[in-house]
């Protein structure tokens, strides 16, 4: 079955939108934001995940693989729902509007949360119930793990009291009455999320603008995830992991990357039927109408790092169960709306995964241009069923490749040539190539609409400061930037 229809859109993650609030929300910056991609013919919105970041505010090292970012929440909407008062939202600080102070944003949004949660009665609530019960694998859990976090100062789970670390059943009861408030807190942030997010995707589908959502492999050990379901991972009986996750030496990195997230127990998961990847996958579904696996390769085979070594040199390749993974999924959804993140050195086995189910991979304008006429990255090489990105998220922006150090000159001239661009117009010359592609899908990050340089990038990976925090203003959203990508849409079909 064919996932996309020829399509393009933008890859944006909500943090970046505009506002004066410090960070993007899901209010009406939000709503302008899909009015831009419907009026310039775009059919994606693609985000990065949303879950409730921690150390480095990476969506990709999350306090749960379930829940929702509190920042995301739109303050604006509590006053409609009488939690505040106008009032409350003065903002007597300036915030900046091109990047995210995240310290002075979880300070200033929280305080008001606080506040709203005061005014909060979930009697009055007609879906209350209902808000809790679709969620009952995940949230008790969360908001029992996000309170005692608070009460333990903020600590590792790991070094909490050891009864409450190994989850002994009377002392969680006895903290459950003990941070019943903390914990009710936990719920109604999540119940804003939610309902706010579900009123956006509504706005977005009636728009005609179908979101492409994230979900990353593994999860961070400092998650609630980890900590509700300890056998479900390799850990020791202390809970720290036996063996993390990584990549192995290559061109780039002689020593690997150690990413340090617990890995699975796959033999356990095996054995309840993967249910909770099942529920994951089902909880995904529920938010976005599509869903992107990042480092799809780890369901065929994995790279296993003890936990003692520093760096990823002397890991192994152990194999993992994706053919019986994914056959639980497809058996239980009746469609696979899944694209695999398939970049890096990627084994015939690995296709071979990827192809049995159908799933569509991604291809890098960007990692075209080293090589010769047979990369797989040329626009001439990419098939049908693929996502085509100029860049994505963890790449630098095509302006700041082409005029960065990473591009060598063989690249800038090899792309020059195969484009017919012109240096003042690289990030458009890109962006044509794509659309231009006979790849189903077309993304383009927002930052290569703009043709800004490496100071807008989003992550640098193998980096913790200065990631995530990328903002634009609502003004650059500017009829002819539309007009423009309007005409480049219906020049490709797309």
């Amino acid at each position: 079955m064919k996932l996309f229809e020829r399509s393009s859109g933008i890859l944006l993650h909500p943090t970046s939108l505009p506002g004066k609030y410090g960070i993007g929300t899901f209010g009406d910056e939000a709503r302008a934001w899909i009015d831009f991609l419907a009026a310039s013919a775009q059919k994606l919105w693609q985000i990065l995940p949303l879950g409730p970041t921690g150390f480095g505010h990476s969506p990709y090292q999350c306090f749960s693989a379930f829940a929702g970012n509190a920042l995301l929440i739109d303050l604006e909407a509590l006053v409609t729902m009488e939690l505040l008062d106008a009032d409350a939202l003065h903002v007597s600080q300036e915030f900046d509007s091109y990047r995210v102070n995240y310290d002075e944003v979880i300070e200033h949004k929280t305080a008001l949360l606080k506040q709203a949660f005061e005014s909060f009665d979930p009697q009055k609530i007609s879906d209350w119930d209902a808000f809790e019960a679709n969620n009952a694998f995940w949230l008790e859990d969360y908001a029992l793990f996000m309170a005692l976090r608070e009460h333990f100062g903020g600590t590792s789970w790991l070094n909490w009291d050891e009864r409450v670390r190994k989850r002994h059943a009377q002392t969680l009861q006895e903290y459950r009455q003990r941070l019943a408030q903390a914990i009710s807190y936990e719920k109604f942030i999540q119940y804003l999320f939610f309902t706010q997010y579900a009123a956006l995707k509504a706005y977005a589908n009636d728009k005609g603008i179908e979101i492409i959502g994230d979900i990353p492999i593994y999860v961070s050990l400092e998650s609630a995830d980890i900590w509700s379901n300890q056998n479900l991972f390799l850990l020791s009986s202390t809970g720290h992991p036996t063996h993390v996750a990584g990549v192995p030496p290559d061109y780039f990195s002689a020593t690997g990357q150690r990413w340090g997230n617990p890995l699975f127990n796959w033999q356990a998961m095996d054995q309840d039927g993967f249910l909770w990847w099942l529920e994951r996958i089902d909880s995904a579904l529920r938010l976005y109408d599509f869903v992107r696996i990042d480092h799809f390769r780890g369901f065929e085979a994995y790279w296993s790092i003890a936990s003692h070594e520093e760096t990823a040199i002397n890991g192994t390749w152990v194999s993992a169960p994706g053919k019986a993974l994914f056959d639980a999924i497809k058996k239980r959804f009746d469609t696979l709306p899944i694209i695999a993140e398939d970049l890096g050195v990627i084994t015939p086995e690995v296709e071979a995964l990827r192809d049995a189910f159908g799933l569509p991979g991604m291809k890098i304008l960007q990692f075209a241009f080293e090589g010769d006429a047979t990369n797989g990255y040329l626009p001439h090489n990419v098939i049908k069923n693929c996502i085509y990105y100029t860049g994505t998220h963890d790449n630098n922006t095509v302006v700041g490749w082409y005029y960065g150090e990473e591009c060598s000159q063989k690249a800038k001239q090899h792309a020059l040539e195969y484009l017919k661009a012109e240096e003042h117009s690289i990030h458009w010359d890109f962006i044509r190539a794509v659309f231009g592609s006979v790849a189903d899908v077309a993304i383009v990050p927002l930052q290569d609409l703009f043709g800004f340089g490496s100071d807008a990038r989003m992550n640098t990976p193998g980096t913790t400061l200065g990631n995530w925090e990328w903002r634009y203003e609502a003004h650059m959203l500017s009829q002819e930037l539309q007009h423009q990508l309007l005409h480049v849409t219906r020049l490709y079909g797309r």
